[in-house]
């Protein structure tokens, strides 16, 4: 399975931000989505989930074969400052959730079960999400994502939140379900991707590109990333 993206165009007022993107995304990997503040990786991922209205342009899915229309249910959207109802305790949030999806759930498991795989602690599955900490937010946004199932996850900056244990508690999860699920991570942080990701893919001059290891060393590795950067911030 691939995310095709044909001929992407994306303009606020005279600032072309997309520019005529083409580019694809494999099942089964993680790719880490580097650019400078401003070239437009939220943008990006907000065209891809019909947030904002696209220039230009096409989403598709390309499966055995064939190219269909992305749809809602293919999409789960992992926001830097999680979105959760805080009138809820986490064990009503994930109860409502699972019944309005029962029927696109894959495989359902018990809501403790749930908590388990996340790693929340018995001790906070009965409070309020309102108590919870930003990180314990974004954990539970990140659970009902993977409770979804889609074919797309889009991260964006979904670990700046954790503390270090929770952090490599979060990529190795990442690494675990990678292979049922294209997965495009946005971060500032290089080393993070590199140490997480598959691919890095730079958004740069409005354009996706593909920087492939091959047998570079690690740190020319890094500098040829860090270069393609600066090359962006230099031309605007």
């Amino acid at each position: 399975m691939k995310l095709v993206i044909k001929n992407l165009k994306k303009s606020f007022e005279k600032k072309q931000v997309l520019k005529d993107i083409n580019f694809s995304f494999e099942k089964g990997k993680i790719y880490g989505l580097l650019g400078r503040n401003g070239a437009g990786k939220t943008t990006l991922f907000n065209c891809i989930n019909e947030d904002l209205p696209v220039d230009g342009g096409s989403f598709l899915i390309e499966e055995d074969g064939s190219l269909r229309t992305i749809e809602a249910e293919d999409i789960g959207y992992i926001l830097s400052t999680p979105v959760v109802p805080e009138f809820l305790t986490a064990r009503e949030f994930l109860k409502f959730f699972i019944e309005i999806n029962q029927k696109r759930i894959k495989n359902p498991k018990t809501i403790d079960e749930y908590f388990d795989f996340m790693k929340i602690e018995v001790e906070d599955r009965d409070k309020l999400l309102k108590d919870y900490s930003h990180g314990m937010k974004n954990k539970i946004q990140m659970l009902v994502n993977i409770i979804a199932s889609p074919n797309i996850l889009l991260l964006d900056e979904p670990l700046t939140s954790f503390d270090v244990v929770v952090a490599e508690e979060m990529k190795q999860m990442l690494k675990e379900i990678k292979k049922d699920h294209i997965i495009i991570f946005s971060t500032h942080i290089m080393e993070l991707a590199l140490d997480l990701c598959d691919e890095i893919v730079i958004l740069n001059k409005g354009v996706l590109k593909e920087m492939p290891r091959e047998s570079k060393k690690l740190d020319e590795w890094k500098k040829e990333i860090i270069e393609e950067l600066k090359g962006e911030n230099e031309d605007e």
